[in-house]
């Protein structure tokens, strides 16, 4: 979540093919994100060279995506009354960050069986472990985000499980503020809104009868938001500012072939790509409430819980910038959060009896106490969210 009030930076650096650093007032688009695939190295030659040890520590992972057990209502306790179950929740992008401080604030709770949606088992196994989460308070099942089949798997290999869905977190993001050009998902939609947007859009939609027949009192659908996303605050307004236009690039297919890769059919920006795709979560959020909240009592709400300035996402960046970013949203913005206050504030909207109201944007005051936060009006719109609703559908193959 530290990505989303990066263009609060006014003098930006920007990183060029040679790999030299150059300062720009005008090229806001600073904070890029390596995605490599971070566990090769775990699985090759020290997994060739023992066979027996790499079977040990892999499938000890890989099971837990086979291996869980439906938390069960525990025996009637004294006056008759049946003590609730754990919750169960799955957080997409449970690995690092926002997604392993909500996993982490949960679990400690001994009240929620965590179920960590990940695109490497190992990551995730060592990052749970490295954050103390107690085993009997986790699962791991493969999820990724960047392929509709990889999504449908996921969410067939869940139902295996036979674990109930309470609450569903969308909080994993693509963010390439600094990529020249785009890139794409499995499907060839470009890669932070296919991501971001799309494949959050059919996991939840996939998932919503599973959360409709859970028992638990108060059922959730979460997804993250995006100060940047929203054009009525000050991060909202450093261009590139988020615009969806008359979305005749989603309308195309985002593939840069045919159509343009960017949602509103304009050039290529990474920075606008993440803050469109961020839109569209939160009008997605708007436009489940409107159709489902009345028929099933979920709750659907949105969030931006702070600038996360100290997460690892910024660790490719040139020295000067992790230097000062993190003082200048502590003194400068104010708008500093750790991560695990971060996670303490999401695990709040899973959780907490009193943030049940639907249809809501999560914001924080400097005192820490949530509040209804207003969107702007693009991410408000109501014609908006219907029509990125119908041609989402058409993209993922629900429609």
């Amino acid at each position: 979540m530290a990505l989303q009030a990066a263009s609060l930076v006014p003098a930006c650096f920007s990183i060029t093919k040679e790999g030299k650093s150059s300062a720009s007032l005008r090229d806001t688009t600073l904070f890029g994100l390596s995605f490599s695939d971070t566990v090769k190295s775990d699985l090759t030659s020290s997994a060739l060279r023992s066979k027996r040890e790499f079977h040990k520590k892999f499938g000890a992972v890989r099971a837990q995506t086979v291996a869980t057990e439906a938390p069960a209502v525990k025996a009637a306790a004294p006056g008759g009354k049946k003590t609730l179950r754990k919750g169960s929740v799955v957080i997409t992008g449970a690995s690092s960050g926002l997604g392993l401080a909500t996993a982490k604030a949960l679990a400690e709770t001994g009240k929620w069986h965590v179920v960590m949606a990940c695109r490497d088992f190992l990551k995730a196994e060592r990052a749970a472990k490295s954050a103390g989460i107690a085993k009997e308070n986790y699962s791991i099942m493969h999820l990724d985000l960047a392929s509709l089949d990889s999504i449908r798997q996921f969410v067939d290999n869940f139902r295996r499980s036979e674990r109930p869905l309470d609450v569903l977190v969308c909080n994993a993001a693509v963010y390439l503020p600094t990529a020249k050009e785009p890139t794409y998902t499995a499907e060839g939609f470009e890669l932070s809104v296919g991501t971001n947007h799309l494949g959050h859009f059919l996991l939840s939609r996939l998932l919503l009868d599973d959360l409709n027949k859970s028992d638990y009192p108060s059922k959730r659908m979460i997804i993250v938001g995006s100060i940047t996303g929203n054009t009525n605050t000050l991060a909202g307004n450093v261009p590139p500012k988020a615009n969806l236009g008359d979305m005749r690039g989603l309308a195309g297919g985002l593939n840069g072939l045919n159509t343009s890769s960017m949602i509103d059919g304009g050039d290529f920006d990474g920075a606008k790509a993440y803050k469109d795709s961020k839109v569209c979560n939160m009008l997605t959020m708007q436009e489940f409430h409107r159709r489902y909240h009345e028929e099933t009592g979920i709750t659907f709400a949105s969030l931006y819980p702070g600038c996360i300035a100290t997460t690892g996402l910024f660790r490719e960046h040139i020295p000067l910038f992790r230097l000062l970013f993190p003082p200048f949203q502590k003194f400068i913005t104010k708008g500093f959060v750790s991560e695990d206050e971060a996670g303490k504030r999401l695990a709040q909207v899973v959780s907490d009896p009193s943030l049940t109201k639907s249809g809501v944007y999560w914001s924080w005051n400097k005192d820490s106490a949530s509040f209804e936060n207003q969107l702007s009006q693009e991410a408000s719109d109501a014609d908006k969210a219907r029509k990125v609703w119908e041609i989402s559908e058409k993209l993922v193959g629900l429609a």
